[in-house]
């Protein structure tokens, strides 16, 4: 990893430049409170020093129009060095087979039932591109560092915002904000009576807490 440039906050203002926190928003898809925040470095309701992830920078990058590779390195999230290397480290991980992941600062976790596998963001030479072959392969973003694979959930409590990755529900699970219980609950739903093979209306029945004996388990 390398160390963010000197008053990376006020280098994020000066890319937005004239356009406005509000429409920084909607091109982001982050708030204006936030995009503020990242810009003053700080969290204004802790005060805490406050560092944009991966993810972050990426909808920053889409949204002024500047390159995500320069903006991770000006971030210290890799180092310039590291794209005059002759070798490449390629990740080897069977994206079809991981159940959800888990994207820090630093690194990368890849899950399922068997694995959990770590690999350093230094080794992604295209971020951008990971998350488009995310994308490609149903994975949604589900919480503010998380990636579920809709591929393989199979049950939704949607009291608790919690996706399973067993039928039962007793199992490996990630949690959804509830802005992204309301964007994906059709989709959910639809992705589990497919998993599952079963109606669209046994799973809506499922989520809506009908009575356990009208349901097979």
């Amino acid at each position: 990893m390398g160390q963010p440039i000197p008053e990376f906050g006020k280098f994020l203002e000066g890319l937005r430049g004239s356009m406005s926190l509000r429409e920084a928003a909607k091109k982001s898809g982050l708030s204006h409170a936030y995009i503020r925040d990242l810009e003053l470095e700080k969290n204004r309701s802790t005060n805490e020093k406050i560092t944009p992830s991966p993810d972050t920078l990426k909808k920053l990058s889409d949204a002024y129009n500047y390159p995500y590779t320069d903006l991770m390195i000006k971030a210290g999230h890799l180092k310039a060095q590291d794209f005059n290397a002759t070798t490449s480290s390629n990740i080897n991980v069977d994206l079809a087979s991981v159940y959800y992941i888990e994207v820090g600062t630093k690194e990368i976790m890849y899950c399922n039932q068997e694995m959990k596998v770590k690999h350093s963001i230094d080794s992604l030479r295209d971020f951008s591109e990971f998350l488009e072959k995310l994308d490609e392969q149903e994975y949604k973003k589900v919480d503010a560092d998380i990636y579920a694979n809709f591929q393989h959930i199979r049950k939704y409590d949607e009291k608790n915002g919690n996706l399973y990755f067993d039928s039962k529900g007793e199992g490996l699970f990630v949690s959804m904000s509830a802005l992204r219980q309301r964007k994906y609950h059709d989709l959910i739903l639809r992705k589990i009576a497919n998993n599952n093979q079963t109606s669209l209306e046994f799973s809506f029945g499922k989520t809506a807490g009908m009575n356990p004996a009208f349901i097979k388990g």
